[in-house]
This record gives C-alpha cells, sequence and structure tokens, in this order.
C-alpha cells in the first residue's frame, strides 16, 4: 500500500512542479520592455562605435595626406 502512496505523492507533486509559472511568465510586458530598450541601447552603442570608427579613419587620411 506505501507503494500506490509514494506514486500518488510523487504525481501531485510533479504536477505542482509543472504548474508553477515564473515572474517572467507572470510579468511578459516588463521582459519585452527591457528587450526593447536592450536592442535600442545595443544600436545606439553600435552608431557611436561607428561615428567613432569613421572619424578616427577620416583624421588618420587627413594625417597621411599633408
Amino acid at each position: 500500500m506505501s507503494a500506490i502512496n509514494s506514486a500518488i505523492v510523487a504525481r501531485d507533486t510533479f504536477s505542482h512542479i509543472a504548474k508553477r509559472r515564473t515572474w517572467a511568465q507572470k510579468e511578459a510586458g516588463v521582459i519585452v520592455v527591457f528587450a526593447i530598450v536592450f536592442v535600442v541601447g545595443c544600436g545606439l552603442l553600435g552608431l557611436c562605435i561607428s561615428k567613432a570608427l569613421a572619424k578616427r579613419k577620416a583624421k588618420k587620411q587627413s594625417v597621411s595626406q599633408v
């Protein structure tokens, strides 16, 4: 009889664990905002790096021409 009770307890425990929801699932909107902010931040960082490299390249060309 104890084997049957153990199986029932294990099944109930598994179903309880499987039904558990994480914070990210409950707050999907917040995760979307974080993702959008991250993408925009990466874009701005890439733009700044691109401008710095272009400025460095232009300065290097002007020095080599003189």
